[in-house]
């Protein structure tokens, strides 16, 4: 049966996600054999209509989430419709995606270039600031001081690669619970923090969700890059336990965004949206 005229086509997918660790010989500080486990990192090249675009370098855990929600986030495709095809080839280090009707101004967009603060330098493609003042993120929207503490414990007891391997960011998508709790629904690592913001993206518009009722949780720095990505998500509030810059700091505040960082154990700053949080 054909999907509804209001449902979006979901695209074809390969479920390519690579090996996240490989374990390698080290030697500790007795002399010991140490057999070690690192975390991956490979290039992926994202050819759009056969078009090389760009090079991530990723953990590989979820590439076509990753490849969808670079596209969104980099306004070059305005909807999961638009993509007919995702295909992850390992062997070729590519993604191969097809649209429907091409990419959003392609010429304009990729021709203007902007290497971010990301760990393993991010890419932001057209203008830093196009289209920022045409994002409103849901006003009447709150979040409580126990919601907060609730992420920062799930998040913190979450089985990771981090804890594993080291040497990766993570990112969560996490819902407020009922009576102050909250429920982490994504949890995404990889080498840059870029990345996992967009692998969460791309898995949002898999997943049908919208973001005017979610949390966004990184380990990363709060830069201009993951202020602009959260917003463009939908998503009112942004949590991490590092800090954040200049440039991020007053994006945040020109968008209406409530930003906490240096969040850990009982102990946060709040830098914008004091309206929307309760304590």
């Amino acid at each position: 049966m054909p999907p509804a005229p209001d449902t979006p086509r979901r695209p074809l997918l390969s479920h390519a996600s690579h090996p996240l660790t490989v374990t390698i010989p080290a030697v500790n500080e007795l002399g010991e054999a140490v057999p070690t486990p690192i975390a991956g990192e490979f290039p992926l090249t994202i050819y759009v209509d056969r078009r090389e675009i760009v090079t991530l370098m990723t953990l590989g855990a979820a590439p076509e989430a990753l490849t969808i929600g670079w596209l969104r986030n980099q306004r070059l495709v305005a909807s999961l419709d638009d993509i007919e095809s995702v295909q992850v080839d390992w062997e070729v280090n590519a993604v191969a995606v097809t649209t429907r009707h091409g990419l959003i101004d392609a010429e304009e967009r990729l021709g203007s270039r902007t290497v971010t603060t990301g760990c393993g330098q991010g890419t932001v493609f057209g203008g830093l600031m196009d289209e920022i003042d045409a994002i409103r993120l849901p006003a009447e929207r709150r979040l409580s001081q126990a919601t907060l503490y609730a992420l920062m414990d799930a998040v913190r007891v979450h089985e990771s690669i981090y804890k594993q391997a080291g040497a990766v960011h993570g990112c969560a998508l996490a819902a407020p619970g009922a009576g102050g709790g909250c429920e982490i629904l994504m949890f995404v690592e990889d080498v840059g923090r870029h990345n996992a913001v967009d692998a969460i993206a791309g898995q949002m518009w898999l997943d049908g969700l919208d973001g005017g009722d979610k949390i966004f949780y990184t380990t990363g720095r709060l830069t201009s890059e993951m202020v602009i990505k959260t917003a463009q998500m939908g998503i009112p509030f942004l949590v991490s336990r590092s800090g954040l810059t200049q440039m991020g700091w007053e994006i945040a505040r020109r968008i209406g965004l409530t930003m906490i960082g240096r969040a850990q154990g009982k102990h946060y700053l709040l830098f914008t949206g004091e309206e929307r949080f309760t304590r």
